[in-house]
This record gives C-alpha cells, structure tokens and sequence, in this order.
C-alpha cells in the first residue's frame, strides 16, 4: 500500500550565491533512500513529469528533490547567463545540500537535458549508487536542435530570443560554445548501474540517443521502452510507470 507523504519547500545556494529552490517531497516513515531529480531544459521543479514521479516515489518510499536551475522557477539567477555546466553545478550543489542536511542521495534522476547533466554531474557526486536517464540525449549538444534556427543570429550578435516549449528565452553565445565543448567520456566511466528510460515515438529526442547511451555504458545497465509516451511525459499513466518501475528496479541499490 503507498504511503503518504510530507512535503518541504527548500532554498540552497548555487557557486554564485544565488538560492536555488527545491521541494523534498518524504515518505510518512523512515525514507528507503533519497534521490535527486533534474527537471528538462527551461523546464521547473513544478512541470508535470518532475512532480508526478517524485510525488509518487516518495509514496513508494523514496524520499526526492527536485528543483529549479539557477534563473528558473523560483530559483534566482540570470537564465540568460546559465549553460550547460552551470546546471551541472547546479545538480553538484543539490547533491551538497542533501548531503549536508539530510542524506547523500542514493539515485540520480535526470529528464532529457537534464538526464545529460546527470550523466555529467555523477563523477562529482559519488555517493550516488544509480543513475536514472528519461528521455534524454547522449550529449549536450543536441539541445542546440530545439532552436536551430537561431544559431546564427545568436553566433553573429551575441545573443538572441528564441521561443522554446512557447516562451521567449534569451539564449547567449557562451551557451553554444559550452555545449559544443564538452567532451564526452563520463558515460563510458559511470560505474554504477544505469537505467534508460525512452519513448520510440518521441519526437524531440529520438530513440537512437537512448541506444548511443546504452552503447556507451559499461554493465549493469537496462533499458525500459515508454511506448506511447511523449517527450515531456504529459500522461499521468506514463509518468506513474516511471516511478513505479524505477523504484523497483532501485530497491537492491538503496541504503535500508
């Protein structure tokens, strides 16, 4: 039977000193373990699939943080002035705070781009005994798909306004070039088990970044296919299979 759950609303502060926003969402008894939850790119804490799947892993006993990057949502911060690492060392400081005031987590859970940093971030977070990838790309760079149209503009003048899941954001050139620097080779040196979360049908990331991942992973690692699911999870039925299938398959990995 799902237990039910207490929430708290939590500040900590990024490299810059800006405050971050989470919610830890607990299990009523002693939590089975904690996890931390990337939302997607421009995405918040709030957006369907981070609150769904966190609120029904903390029914199922895992205690979840999810929050905003720096410049979203309640976070403070410039949007504008973020990249890729910066959300890297967003999840490391989300990872300190736990550690510092509750418990290291025990999971890492990253939606599409925010499944990318997670894959980044886990070096630094070694207490971590399993990642979690949704939807996500096999590196940074393919975000830069989502506004393509605008590469030029941004390289020539600096800087320009995109509309990305039907708001304007700001997107800068150092952006671009920090994307287009990363050199990927943590996936390969993870050494933990991995679990791939892909829809064949989504339209954003296609499936074949979940196989690169996959390919490029060292064993343990699983895949589970979402089917019928979009990009952003926006079925209750999908993001409730996420949570209910991840804390199966992350039971032998947690503390007691």
């Amino acid at each position: 039977m799902s237990q039910r759950k207490r929430r708290e609303k939590v500040t900590f502060p990024n490299l810059q000193g800006e405050k971050l926003a989470g919610i830890l969402e607990f299990p009523t008894g002693s939590p089975a373990g904690y996890a931390l939850f990337a939302p997607c790119f421009t995405c918040g804490k709030d957006v369907l699939a981070a609150s769904r799947i966190c609120r029904r892993l903390a029914e199922l006993g895992i205690a979840t943080l999810r929050f905003d990057f720096t410049g979203l949502g309640d976070s403070e911060g410039d949007f504008s002035e973020t990249n890729f690492s910066t959300n890297v060392d967003d999840l490391k400081a989300a990872a300190a705070f736990l550690r510092e005031t509750h418990r290291p987590a025990d999971l890492l859970i990253g939606h599409s781009l925010g499944g990318a940093a997670v894959l980044a971030a886990a070096a630094d977070i070694p207490e971590a005994k399993a990642i979690v990838t949704i939807a996500a790309p096999r590196d940074p760079q393919h975000v830069l798909k989502q506004f393509s149209r605008d590469l030029k503009a941004i390289r020539e003048h600096g800087q320009a306004e995109v509309a990305l899941s039907g708001r304007p954001f700001i997107i800068r050139k150092h952006f671009i070039e920090d994307v287009e620097s990363i050199r990927e080779g943590y996936i390969h040196e993870l050494g933990r088990p991995l679990l791939i979360y892909h829809s064949p049908v989504d339209a954003t990331v296609s499936i074949d970044e979940a196989a690169d991942i996959y390919n490029r992973a060292m064993h343990p690692k699983s895949f589970i296919s979402l089917d019928a699911a979009d990009h952003l999870l926006t079925r209750r039925e999908d993001a409730l299979y996420v949570a209910n299938t991840l804390a199966t398959w992350a039971a032998p990995h947690l503390q007691g």
